[in-house]
């Protein structure tokens, strides 16, 4: 599996905890926070390939609102939600808020590693269809390409 970034949200702090060690073992590059809040300052700091999102936090953000925000953020963050409350319905609103999959706590680490991967594919070949759109704008309107790279 190619490194990537992983930003791991879990208000559990042993669990928390103890995911951060193992994938970072597996030479993951992984940050864990344990709120919706910290992990929003977290994405405005350090750009992550794919988010592990807890659903049900107590506090200000749970799992949901996190997400909507983390969109406006870094939108092609693939997010995999967990859930240890059975909540499908919570779960189905996510993916209908662009959530990559859900797991169900406890979660084996094989499978999480495995929806972390076909996660991060998605986001890289996401990535490709993008550079590859804008190489072709520029090959066809060099002009205006330039134009817009100034303005920013």
């Amino acid at each position: 599996m190619d490194s990537f970034r992983v930003l791991v949200v879990d208000d559990e702090t042993d669990f928390l905890e103890t995911l951060v060690n193992r994938l970072n073992k597996r030479q993951i590059d992984t940050t864990g926070v344990q709120s919706g809040e910290e992990a929003l300052e977290a994405m405005k700091k350090k750009l992550f390939d794919v988010v592990i999102l807890d659903i049900k936090m107590p506090g200000g953000m749970d799992g949901i609102q996190a997400l909507r925000e983390m969109r406006k953020i870094q939108p092609l963050a693939e997010v995999i939600l967990l859930t240890g409350h059975g909540s499908v319905e919570t779960s189905i609103e996510g993916m209908k808020l662009g959530a990559f999959d859900y797991l169900l706590k406890p979660v084996k680490l094989e499978e999480l590693m495995v929806k972390m991967a076909q996660a991060f594919e998605k986001k890289d070949a996401h990535e490709q269809k993008i550079r590859s759109a804008r190489i072709k704008e520029l090959i066809r309107f060099p002009g205006r390409v330039l134009e817009q790279e100034k303005e920013k």
